[in-house]
């Protein structure tokens, strides 16, 4: 018995005496260390801790930080990492997005499906069927003929409405205005 209560007593001064090392490096604003140990809330020693256990105050507010945060508690405080209404919702709002790729042979054009990924239409100008029908694969009467498919092939699907976003300083003219036109002009609406 003498035994038991000599180790208690011996474990409770070495906890004492690591509460003592953090309590010195946080007032030279030192980091912890990443052990799990050191992942707790630091509560004030008193020389009654050494003597008998007592619970952790329950306090509002407490907080555990795990070892295995990447992040810096000063750095998570400043910027938490949470996205934007507008990001978290696009998705759902604008569900079908256009995609139109311009090759120097080629028109690729295709809508797909935000939240799955899913591709509902394709149309190209590398096709079998418009590779041969069309004189030039490249030119406005091209653009046109992808714009129509892709509004046919759309309404197959049930999509009624999509939405277009213009790459970093595209503007919206020339065979890709054509195309959205096209698009609009076969019942398609723009959101």
């Amino acid at each position: 018995m003498a035994c038991i209560s000599a180790s208690i007593t011996m474990s409770f001064s070495v906890l004492s005496s690591r509460r003592e090392r953090i309590r010195r490096s946080e007032e030279r604003n030192e980091p912890n260390s990443l052990s799990f140990a050191f992942s707790f809330p630091h509560f004030p020693t008193s020389p009654i801790d050494s003597i008998a256990p007592t619970s952790p105050p329950l306090t509002n507010g407490l907080v555990v930080h795990a070892a295995w945060t990447r992040r810096s508690r000063s750095e998570a405080k400043k910027r938490p990492n949470r996205k934007s209404w507008k990001q978290r919702t696009d998705m759902f709002m604008r569900p079908f997005l256009l995609n139109v790729f311009f090759s120097k042979r080629f028109i690729h054009a295709k809508v797909m499906q935000r939240g799955t990924i899913k591709v509902i239409s394709v149309a190209s100008t590398n096709a079998k069927d418009l590779r041969t029908s069309l004189p030039s694969l490249v030119h406005e009467n091209a653009c046109r003929k992808i714009g129509a498919l892709i509004a046919q092939r759309s309404m197959e699907a049930d999509v009624f409405a999509m939405s277009y976003e213009p790459r970093k300083g595209e503007r919206i003219e020339g065979k890709l205005g054509i195309i959205l036109e096209t698009i609009k002009e076969k019942g398609i609406i723009f959101v």
